[in-house]
């Protein structure tokens, strides 16, 4: 009788270990795919501006400001755009974003005024709102939250990878196609990459399901176990109305250290090309290869980091430690600036601490929140973070025109990374399911 119960227990956990193995094949390289794209379109204003800000004769504050009005607008329709894809359904709702943010990516390559600038920016941050936060909404349709960490981990390696790729890519088409057809590199990099993500916008239509319950290629006895597993999880979240998350104290100190962490996400990916230069690179194609290195590196550690984090069960020293090896690369980096192995090696410790952020941070409040909870709260505590998108680039260039360095805005962006471990380090311990 007892060996019977314990195959049938076995049998259970390899049904259910190929389900989730083949959700992972069919979603996850998929939606990796997508916030390549969409990282790779958010941050080329980053190599855009080694040829357009001096070409057009704006100042580093005006790049700052532009590059940085994309998340006011993010800031302002993100929940409402979450919520509508909470009703809608992700498959349209995805979609919408990506062909809407590709049109409007397009159409920067013929910006020539300060207004111009501006207003599409902040149209693409409009547009793209509610794509990452409704990634991480649409994984807990599907993924419980002792797997959670890993699949946003392996999520999450699309920003590295958009790193090593769009350096890459970015500074072979600032390189070669700089003159092309009357046009500057700067104009090409907008209108080639805008096409991937107007590709694989239309695609999502016909690809993504909005859950478990319409996914044809599961059969029924792999639904029915995954649907279970969510259902059993629901009972233990806390489903609320959008006032009572507006009114915990919790989800807005968790928007308060994730908008540190945003703060030198962002810091780093918009200006690192500029800091590269500035260590005396010349060649736009060079800056775009070292550029990549970080990246690279960052994959390596998100992973290792992620996978550690979801074996241990402990996510606040797996935070705060990688917050820590951020701010000191930061430092270093500023310190030896013009001393370009010291400075790349001490920018790779930062990237691999700041790439490891994000996947244990949104662990957190996704096992916090359920339901229309969920997407309400995932939704504000992303676009509160990510204001540290409009702040942060504002404030470089602020800096910049002023004291003609960095340095001392890559200190403050480090203080605020350990102001964000220790928000993370001293959250109540119920605060995450399981601890």
């Amino acid at each position: 009788m007892a060996h019977s119960i314990t195959a049938n227990l076995e049998q259970e956990e390899q049904l259910e270990e190929r389900a989730y193995s083949k959700v992972t094949w069919r979603l996850v390289p998929f939606l990796c795919l997508c916030f390549v794209i969409a990282f790779l379109d958010r941050v080329n204003i980053a190599f855009a501006k080694l040829q357009m800000v001096s070409e057009l004769g704006w100042s580093e504050q005006v790049y700052g400001f532009g590059a940085g009005i994309f998340f006011l607008a993010y800031f302002l329709c993100e929940v409402p755009s979450n919520l509508i894809m909470h009703r809608v359904g992700a498959r349209r709702w995805i979609a919408r974003i990506m062909i809407s943010w590709a049109a409007l990516t397009g159409l920067m390559a013929f910006v020539h005024s300060t207004t111009a600038f501006y207003t599409i920016r902040f149209l693409i941050g409009a547009a793209e709102a509610g794509f990452f936060p409704g990634i991480i909404l649409y994984l807990t349709y599907w993924y419980p939250a002792k797997r959670r960490s890993r699949m946003i981990a392996t999520f999450m390696t699309a920003i590295p990878i958009a790193g090593v790729s769009g350096g890459i890519l970015s500074g072979w088409i600032l390189s070669t196609f700089n003159g092309n057809g009357g046009l500057s590199g700067w104009q090409w990099l907008f209108v080639l990459e805008c096409v991937p993500s107007l590709i694989v916008g239309i695609a999502a239509l016909f690809y993504l399901d909005d859950g478990i319950a319409r996914a044809k290629w599961l059969d029924e006895a792999a639904r029915n176990r995954l649907i279970a597993n969510i259902e059993a999880e629901a009972k233990s979240k806390q489903t609320v109305s959008l006032s009572a998350v507006l009114r915990r104290p919790a989800v807005w100190l968790l928007a308060l250290a994730y908008f540190g962490a945003a703060m030198g996400q962002y810091g780093f990916g918009f200006w690192l090309p500029s800091i590269i230069k500035n260590t005396g690179v010349a060649s736009t194609m060079n800056v775009g290869l070292l550029s990549a290195i970080p990246y690279a590196f960052g994959i390596a550690a998100m992973l290792a980091v992620g996978r550690s984090a979801d074996r241990s069960g402990e996510h606040r020293w797996h935070y705060l430690v990688p917050c820590a090896a951020a701010a000191l690369g930061l430092v270093v980096s500023a310190l030896y600036s013009r001393d370009q192995p010291v400075s790349l090696i001490a920018l790779t410790v930062a990237c691999m601490g700041l790439q490891c952020l994000a996947p244990v941070f949104w662990r957190i409040p996704t096992s916090l929140l359920g339901g229309i909870a969920a997407a309400a709260g995932i939704a504000l505590i992303n676009s509160i973070g990510n204001l540290a998108g409009f702040v942060s680039p504002y404030m470089i260039g602020w800096i910049v025109d002023h004291t003609g360095s960095t340095r001392v805005a890559l200190y403050v962006i480090a203080v605020l990374l350990l102001l964000s471990a220790a928000v993370v380090f001293r959250l109540p311990h119920n605060t995450e399911s399981g601890q």
